[in-house]
């Protein structure tokens, strides 16, 4: 299948969508907070204030209504997509690895092709689904040292939902082009809230520990989110999901840097494979011709 080409705004936008929230594992271990409810109730709460005083700003308190009424049912799955994964992720951390929720976020892509198959009957191109076999391989290759014999059927079962979630979301933006996902995303924070509310033990956080929440959620959340929804609507979802797939490629890296975790030698070959991956399937799909989207690009 001849490939459309790819709009290098959407790229960089979902590559920056990745790189942001690649930045949580290092964030996270900032906090003290165990009570994992605590913490969704918390970044949840700085990502709503985030998205929604961004939006008063642009668009006003009645333009931001507008929003949220023509965002339609569309935007209600998109909200609720992205409130599983994100809630999902941070109870999965409790329950097992971090090499078992990325290895199983990596099938994020592969999800969204086949949703896109059997849902629209948009066909995924052969150099899509081969750049989608290699990161898959450079992801496990990534994780193989730290998998153990031991299942947690609740732990992975959540990284499931992350990724089948986040496919979902993906595929609901770029099919709903002309709708401004932006409402959508702080609808999935303040779900979220309201989770973290109910379950939490208690919502006593330190100054320190509520700073780096601050960042947490308002930074590497909602900002991470408002550059997702804005890019995907530009791109094949098979092809924005591929390009998520930096975030736990560059995590490691920030962990290192900032904490001096040195990541194993699997995880740098690993990290390679992805990026080389995206980088080769990348630099085919920009040469290849471009059909002209009428797509604005503000959200």
């Amino acid at each position: 299948m001849a490939s459309p080409g790819l709009d290098a705004r959407g790229a960089w936008l979902v590559f920056g969508a990745a790189a942001v929230w690649s930045f949580g594992g290092a964030i996270a271990r900032f906090l003290s907070v165990t009570d994992s409810w605590t913490i969704i109730f918390w970044r949840s709460l700085c990502a709503a204030i985030f998205l929604l005083g961004y939006m008063f700003r642009r668009d006003g308190v009645r333009g931001t209504a507008t929003l949220f009424r023509d965002m339609g049912w569309a935007g209600v799955g998109v909200g609720m997509c992205f409130a599983t994964a994100s809630t999902s992720f941070i109870v999965a951390l409790s329950h097992t690895t971090v090499a078992n929720i990325l290895l199983m976020q990596a099938g994020a892509p592969l999800f969204a092709a086949l949703l896109m198959f059997v849902l629209f009957r948009e066909r995924v191109g052969t150099g899509t689904w081969v750049a989608i076999a290699a990161v898959m391989a450079g992801i496990t290759v990534m994780v193989s040292d730290s998998l153990d014999g031991s299942v947690s059927p609740v732990g992975d079962g959540l990284a499931l939902l992350i990724a089948l979630a986040f496919a979902l979301a993906t595929v609901l933006t770029r099919r709903n082009a002309h709708v401004r996902m932006m409402p959508a995303v702080c609808l999935g924070t303040l779900i979220t809230l309201v989770a973290g509310f109910a379950f939490a033990g208690s919502l006593q956080v330190g100054a320190a520990d509520a700073a780096w929440l601050f960042v947490f959620g308002a930074l590497n959340l909602a900002l991470g989110m408002m550059f997702f929804v804005t890019g995907v609507r530009l791109l094949p979802a098979a092809v924005a999901a591929l390009i998520s797939t930096a975030e736990p490629v560059l995590g490691p890296i920030w962990v290192w840097l900032v904490h001096g975790e040195v990541p194993v030698g699997r995880t740098l070959l690993g990290g390679a494979i992805v990026i080389a991956a995206l980088l080769a399937h990348l630099a085919w799909q920009l040469r290849q011709p471009r059909q002209p989207r009428n797509v604005p690009l503000a959200d």
